[in-house]
C-alpha cells in the first residue's frame, strides 16, 4: 500500500514539474516564429493604427517579426473568429475593440464568444464620443433634446456611420436611458454622415471627440455631452452625460488585445509586458492622439473586467431595440 501511495506521489510530482516547465519553457522561448496581428476592419481604421503603430516596436523588442494582417467583414466578426479559431501559443494576436461585443450579439451566426474564446491581453487605447447637435435645430443642450425628443417622438433624426457602428449603439443606449425615441438614419461610412449632420440633412448624432470639437469651436455644430465617465481634456467645457442627469451613458470606445482562450498564462504574460512598454511610450501616445486616441495599457484582469461588464449591457441594448445586422 505504501508503495502505491509513493508511485502516487511521484506520479502527481512529475506531473506538476511537468506544467512548470511547460510554463517556464513558454515564458523563455516565445515567440518561436512570426507573430501575426489580426485587426479585423481595413486600413486606416483606429484599430489598424493602434496595431501598425505597436507592430514594429513589438518586434523589436520580441525578436521576431510582427505583421499586420487585415481580415475585415460582418463587423469585425470575420477577423475575430480566425483568431478565435487559431492555434492559442501567442503567434496570433487579435486587435480588437468593445465593437466585437456589439457585433458578435448582432449577428445571428457569429461563431466565436467574445468572453469565452478570447484571453485578454491588455487595453491598448480609448477613443471617446460627443453628442452634438446642428444649431438649426435650437438644441443647445442635452435637456433641450431630450425635451424636443418626448414631446416629439420620431420627430429627431440622428444618424450613424451603419447599423451597428459605436455611433449608432451609443445613441441607443441613450435613447433607453433617456426614454426617447429618435429616427435612426444610417450611413455607409463616416463622410456622408458627417456631411449631413453640419449640412443640417440630420439634427443629432455622435462624433469622436476630436473631429467634434473642432466644428464645435467654429460655430457649425453644438455640443451636448461627452460619452466618457470624466470631461475630455479636449473639450474640457462639454459636460457627461451624468452631470445633465442622465445616467449610464458611458460610450467610450475602447481599443485593446487579444489572443485564443487557451493561450499559456505565461504568453500572455509577456506580451502584456511588452505591450505595456511600448504604449508608455511618448512617441507612441503622441501618434494616437493626433489620430483621436488616448493611449492606455492595462493588465489583462483589468480587461477582462470591462469585457465582462460591457457584453451583457450591449446586449441589454441590442435585444431591447431588436437591432440586427444579419
Amino acid at each position: 500500500m505504501a508503495f502505491i501511495f509513493r508511485r502516487q506521489a511521484l506520479v502527481l510530482t512529475s506531473a506538476l514539474i511537468a506544467c512548470v516547465s511547460l510554463g517556464v519553457s513558454a515564458q523563455t522561448s516565445y515567440p518561436t516564429q512570426a507573430i501575426k496581428i489580426i485587426v479585423p476592419f481595413t486600413p486606416g481604421t483606429g484599430m489598424d493604427t493602434i496595431a501598425r503603430v505597436v507592430a514594429p516596436r513589438l518586434s523589436e523588442r520580441l525578436g521576431q517579426s510582427v505583421v499586420v494582417q487585415n481580415q475585415p467583414g460582418a463587423s469585425g466578426n470575420i477577423g475575430a473568429e480566425a483568431v478565435a479559431k487559431s492555434t492559442a501559443d501567442g503567434h496570433t494576436v487579435l486587435m480588437g475593440a468593445n465593437t466585437m461585443l456589439m457585433a458578435s450579439q448582432m449577428y445571428k451566426n457569429a461563431a466565436f464568444d467574445p468572453v469565452k474564446d478570447f484571453a485578454p491581453v491588455s487595453m491598448a487605447a480609448y477613443g471617446s464620443l460627443m453628442l452634438v447637435a446642428n444649431p438649426k435645430t435650437g438644441i443647445k443642450s442635452l435637456p433641450d433634446l431630450v425635451k424636443q425628443a418626448q414631446a416629439r417622438p420620431g420627430g429627431i433624426s440622428f444618424g450613424s456611420p451603419g447599423v451597428g457602428t459605436p455611433h449608432h449603439m451609443a445613441m441607443e443606449l441613450f435613447k433607453l436611458e433617456s426614454n426617447t425615441f429618435m429616427l435612426h438614419v444610417p450611413y455607409r461610412g463616416s463622410a456622408g454622415y458627417t456631411q449631413d449632420l453640419l449640412g443640417g440633412e440630420l439634427n443629432v448624432g455622435f462624433l469622436p471627440v476630436h473631429v467634434a470639437q473642432g466644428f464645435v469651436k467654429n460655430g457649425r455644430l453644438n455640443a451636448l455631452a461627452v460619452g466618457s465617465p470624466k470631461r475630455h481634456p479636449v473639450a474640457p467645457e462639454v459636460p457627461t452625460f451624468e452631470e445633465v442627469g442622465v445616467k449610464g451613458v458611458d460610450v467610450d470606445l475602447w481599443y485593446g488585445f487579444f489572443v485564443p482562450s487557451k493561450t499559456p498564462a505565461a504568453v500572455v504574460t509577456k506580451l502584456n509586458t511588452e505591450m505595456a512598454a511600448i504604449l508608455r511610450q511618448t512617441d507612441v501616445k503622441d501618434i494616437l492622439g493626433k489620430a483621436g486616441m488616448d493611449a492606455s495599457a492595462s493588465t489583462p484582469a483589468e480587461l477582462t473586467s470591462i469585457v465582462a461588464k460591457d457584453y451583457p449591457r450591449w446586449g441589454k441594448v441590442i435585444r431591447s431595440k431588436q437591432i440586427s445586422a444579419d
